[in-house]
């Protein structure tokens, strides 16, 4: 399959990068930077150095199987209001450039998939009460970040798209992520339970 990606050199994106690359897949990935996209991935890059405000070159999705769109600024950092203005435009804005690129080609030109990252924020804090995805989203910054990310990725649907939005949990990894910020303490032998130690986490 030919499939291009979005947030490619992300914890998520260049996981996903080497899977595909290991099946056989044709992998381009959208970056910002596309020589450093490259060298981190050994895969074909296309430049998209501005998502928030531009479309990706309409030629980086021509012909492609699919899009895996993970593009957004990290959410582990302190949310001033500049930073969460970041946290939502980045989400927001590049996923409408993303599908407004997809528009933009000819009907037989147009991936058949989009898939979109979406959050478990969209539940809220639930304790131990199960949900699946008829549940209504919760209140508060994140959910609804959730709400209208998932809503600019449906638009792909009014193409002739197939979408699909995976809500995610805390992604853990020893290479990135929360779990590397979490790992230095019990390394030096003085971890201990985190934020209380009763929280959920999916």
């Amino acid at each position: 399959m030919k499939v291009a990606v979005t947030g490619a050199t992300g914890l998520i994106g260049s996981a996903l990068v080497r899977e595909l690359v290991v099946r056989g897949d044709e992998v381009t990935a959208l970056s910002r930077n596309a020589g450093r996209a490259r060298a981190k991935l050994g895969v074909d890059a296309s430049a998209w150095e501005r998502p928030t405000l531009d479309r990706p070159s309409p030629d980086s999705l021509r012909g492609r199987d699919g899009v895996v769109n993970l593009l957004g600024e990290p959410l582990a950092q302190r949310w001033t209001e500049d930073a969460k203005r970041e946290i939502r435009d980045s989400r927001i804005l590049g996923t409408r450039n993303l599908v407004d690129a997809m528009a933009d080609l000819p009907e037989g030109e147009r991936p058949g998939v989009l898939v979109s990252q979406s959050g478990i924020d969209w539940y809220g804090a639930r304790g131990d009460e199960r949900v699946d995805e008829s549940e209504p989203p919760a209140s508060g910054f994140i959910a609804q970040l959730t709400v209208d990310w998932e809503a600019e990725a449906r638009r792909a649907e009014q193409l002739g798209v197939r979408v699909f939005t995976t809500r995610t949990g805390v992604v853990l990894s020893p290479s990135g992520g929360a779990l590397e910020r979490m790992l230095p303490p019990f390394r030096l032998g003085v971890g201990g339970p985190v934020a209380g130690g009763s929280q959920y986490v999916s």
